[in-house]
Formats: structure tokens, C-alpha cells, sequence
């Protein structure tokens, strides 16, 4: 079988690559990628030696950062996160799950304090048994990776 790049080079940006499939889009609406004003490209469902099927997301002039990169593991643990310059990949973000989150997701409890007073939303984030969770700091309810939603 013969594989070719289903994507254009990205000559200034970010490319994450190796998402498992079905988390392109959610990781495009949780991490505000498309509101950023820039191109971006998403391959859904592409062919992957690795892992059978993948996403792949690419955003022009947008250099995540390692802090970001590792939030992302949250989603796609084994995704490779790579800054781009000048068509050239000059750095590569090896993915750690973060030990806490702020202000990316909002707390799902409806009651948290987080949602009537003016501060952002934070999570600890640790993994027991191959299962992520997160707890809330101001509420401390714990919640799985699958139920958290974009700040508002």
C-alpha cells in the first residue's frame, strides 16, 4: 500500500499530528484554534501506518507553546506537536500530561464557584489505571477528560 501527504506544507505554524481520529475537531473547539483569525487545516480520518486512522491539524503562524503543546495531551497523548519555520520543523513538543490546567475548560458543576466569580477555571489533572481525571480546585468534584467544555 502506498501512502501520500493528503495535506499541503505549512511554511509558517503549527502542525499536530498522530490525533487519534475523532479528536481533530474537539481539540479545533476546546483550544480556540479556528477564533486565532488564521488558515487553519484539518485532515479528519486520514490514513496512518501507526495507528490505522488519524486527524491532523495544522494552524498558519501560530507557534504553540510547550505549555499549550502539553494540554493537548489530554486528548492525544502520543500526538506529535511541531513549530514550523520556513517550511522547516524547528521544534518538536514531546507531550507530558500537565499536572494542572487553568483556564481552558470550564467546570461542568453548574454550582462551582467558578462560574459567578471573576476567576479562571483550574484542574489537577492526574491518571489512575490508564484513566485521566480532573478536579476542580474550587468545587473539588472530579470529573473524566470526556465531559469538560470550552470556557465560555
Amino acid at each position: 500500500m502506498q501512502y501520500t501527504r493528503n495535506v499541503e506544507a505549512l511554511k509558517e505554524g503549527t502542525v499536530i499530528d498522530h490525533i487519534p481520529a475523532g479528536q481533530g475537531l474537539k481539540i479545533l473547539r476546546l483550544f480556540q484554534l479556528v477564533e486565532t483569525g488564521e488558515r487553519v487545516t484539518v485532515g479528519l480520518n486520514l490514513q496512518s501506518r501507526h495507528m490505522g486512522s488519524k486527524d491532523v491539524v495544522k494552524v498558519e503562524n501560530i507557534a504553540l507553546t510547550e505549555e499549550q503543546a502539553n494540554e493537548l495531551a489530554l486528548f492525544a497523548p502520543k500526538a506529535t506537536v511541531n513549530v514550523i519555520s520556513n517550511f522547516e520543523v524547528v521544534k518538536k513538543h514531546k507531550l507530558e500530561l500537565p499536572e494542572e490546567i487553568e483556564g481552558v475548560f470550564a467546570c461542568p458543576n453548574s454550582n462551582c464557584i467558578s462560574h459567578k466569580e471573576p476567576v479562571k477555571s483550574f484542574f489537577y489533572v492526574r491518571t489512575v489505571k490508564n484513566d485521566t481525571k480532573m478536579k476542580c480546585k474550587y468545587c473539588e468534584k472530579v470529573f473524566t477528560k470526556d465531559i469538560v467544555v470550552e470556557v465560555r
